[in-house]
Parts: C-alpha cells; sequence; structure tokens
C-alpha cells in the first residue's frame, strides 16, 4: 500500500463553492490552473505553490509514513498529519500503563519526543515531464513484451542519472493511463519522532463512519517533529539529530474565514478515479466494492473479537 501511495502523484486540489473536480500537478499549476484560480479568490501566484529554484509551499508539505499528509509548522521541524495517519505511531508507545491513545500525549520537552524506527518524511525536491525520455525507441509495432521492457530499461536509466551525486532518490510513474510519465526526486528524512496527540474520545471521535462523511466533529490531528544531522540532511536516529531547519513552513492565522474563500487542498492522495469509463465506474459500485467491505467486515469482526479479549 506504502509503494502505491507514494507512486502515483503529488497533487493540489483545488475547491471553492463550486469545487473544481480531479487533482492537479504542482508542476502544471501556472499554465493549466494559475488563471481560474486567480478568478476564484487565490492571492499568490503558482511560483508560491511550486518552485525548483526558490523555496514554495510544496517544501513545507510533505508524505507521512509513506501513506499520509503532512505539514511543517514551525521553523523547528514540526509536523502536523492526522490523528489516523499518527496512530500507528501513538499505538507502538502505549502500554496498558501509558495509555496515550484513551488517554493523549504531550511531550513537554524535546526530550520527550518518542523516537519511531521506521517512520518517515518525504519532501518532493522537483518534478519533471519525462515522457520523452521514457518513449525513447518504442516502435508501436512492438510487441506488449518488448514495449513494456524497453519502457522499464529507460525508466531505470532516467531514475539512475537524476540521482547521481546526491543523497535524494528519485521514482518515474506514468499518468493519464501510460500516456505521460513524471519523475520525483524526493528526500527521505528517517528520524521522526511523535510529540503529541489528543485521547482517541477526540482524535477518532465518530469511528472510521465519520471519517468518510462531511461535516466531520473530529479534532483528526496528530503532531510529530522531524530531526536531522547537524548538517541539516537526513540521518539515522541519533541523540546528536537536530531539529529539521525546513525551507519553508505554514505560519498559522487566527483571521478566520468567510463563506466563499478561496481553499486549496495540498498534499498526497492515494489516486483519482476522474477519468474512469462509466462501466467502470458500474464495475466499482457494484461488484468490488461489495465484495471488499464483504471480506474486510470478516478481518475486522475477527480483529475486534481477539482486541476486545485483552487491554
Amino acid at each position: 500500500m506504502k509503494k502505491i501511495i507514494i507512486s502515483i502523484l503529488f497533487s493540489a486540489k483545488l475547491l471553492s463553492l463550486n469545487a473544481d473536480e480531479g487533482m492537479w500537478l504542482p508542476l502544471l499549476l501556472k499554465q493549466m490552473n494559475e488563471k481560474d484560480m486567480k478568478l476564484k479568490g487565490f492571492k499568490l501566484k503558482a511560483e508560491d505553490l511550486y518552485s525548483i529554484n526558490n523555496s514554495s509551499l510544496k517544501d513545507a508539505v510533505l508524505q507521512f509514513g509513506g501513506g499520509c499528509t503532512g505539514e511543517l509548522i514551525s521553523d523547528q521541524g514540526l509536523l502536523l498529519t492526522n490523528h489516523h495517519c499518527g496512530f500507528s505511531a501513538i499505538q507502538s508507545h502505549s502500554s496498558v500503563e501509558n495509555d496515550y491513545i484513551s488517554n493523549g500525549y504531550w511531550a513537554m520537552n524535546k526530550e520527550q519526543e518518542k523516537s519511531n524506527p521506521g517512520l518517515t518524511a518525504t519532501f518532493i525536491i522537483k518534478m519533471e515531464d519525462v515522457t520523452a525520455a521514457v518513449m525513447k525507441g518504442v516502435d508501436e509495432k512492438m510487441d506488449a513484451k518488448q514495449k513494456a521492457k524497453l519502457i522499464a530499461d529507460n525508466i531505470k536509466a532516467v531514475e539512475t542519472a537524476a540521482i547521481v551525486g546526491t543523497h535524494y532518490e528519485a521514482f518515474v510513474r506514468n499518468f493519464y493511463y501510460g500516456n505521460a510519465y513524471y519523475m520525483f526526486v524526493t528526500e527521505t528524512f528517517k528520524d521522526v519522532r511523535f510529540v503529541g496527540a489528543p485521547p482517541k474520545s477526540i482524535g477518532a471521535f465518530g469511528g472510521d463512519a465519520d471519517n468518510w462523511v462531511w461535516p466531520r466533529h473530529t479534532g483528526d490531528f496528530s503532531l510529530f517533529r522531524i530531526y536531522a544531522n547537524k548538517d541539516n540532511k537526513p540521518a539515522e536516529y541519533s541523540k546528536d539529530n537536530v531539529p529539521y531547519k525546513p525551507k519553508k513552513f505554514f505560519t498559522i492565522s487566527l483571521k478566520g474565514y468567510k463563506e466563499g474563500d478561496f481553499s486549496l487542498v495540498y498534499g498526497f492522495p492515494g489516486r483519482t478515479t476522474e477519468y474512469l469509463t462509466s462501466n467502470a465506474v458500474d464495475l466499482l459500485m457494484n461488484q468490488t466494492d461489495p465484495d471488499r467491505v464483504s471480506l474486510r467486515e470478516k478481518r475486522l469482526n475477527i480483529w475486534r473479537e481477539a482486541m476486545g479479549s485483552n487491554d
């Protein structure tokens, strides 16, 4: 699941009273979306959201743990994410005696922040359209096996060349059903510490059912902090690590908002099904999803019975 989510896209979704459907790639905001965003009340520039040469809001948005979105909210690497995204980390530090899930937890100082082996925070350094390089040498007369192998070889070459001499990682993913290929160059931090979370009665109020309906009444948040080495680079956990100094972080406004204000959601959704055919929608609604629900309910019932038998 983690590989699927990080592989799909880094996207911005635009919402207003008449919400624009779909997911927009930050790389393409300038040419495709900025004008319409301005008409809807957007006061920044596309370059403020995504820039390679200057710090931008993309540097404050991260992928938390391989499957969620997080936002940096201080110059000390403090990040905000959902309660359900931090749930596994919260649970890993909990016991019957110290039940942080039920009671919440707040580190009163940095020494009380708790390490989480395996938990990561990944930033997008840049995106690039590499369709031409990936399709180099591809001939429509090739059979499917030959074509797939050549594309895979080209992708590997592009990924390798992009990160020579750096500590970054790179991956290429196809978009629009293989009609375009984009490369993502990323930086992953491996020392992410648990700072605080409200009790489950607030953070998970309403349970999973409430998580999928609107309006919600959940304080669905938790706080973590990214640590880096003394050069502000990614490093494995060490007591010598220091809070990460981000290129950009979000400031908190207490001014509030009013109906009709422009809003933008920036992060890492899993995938988009905007371009599905009607036949595919019918298959999902009437066959695939009901089967998934039935199987998951059986698994959940087994888990509930085991979990309910012992604190």
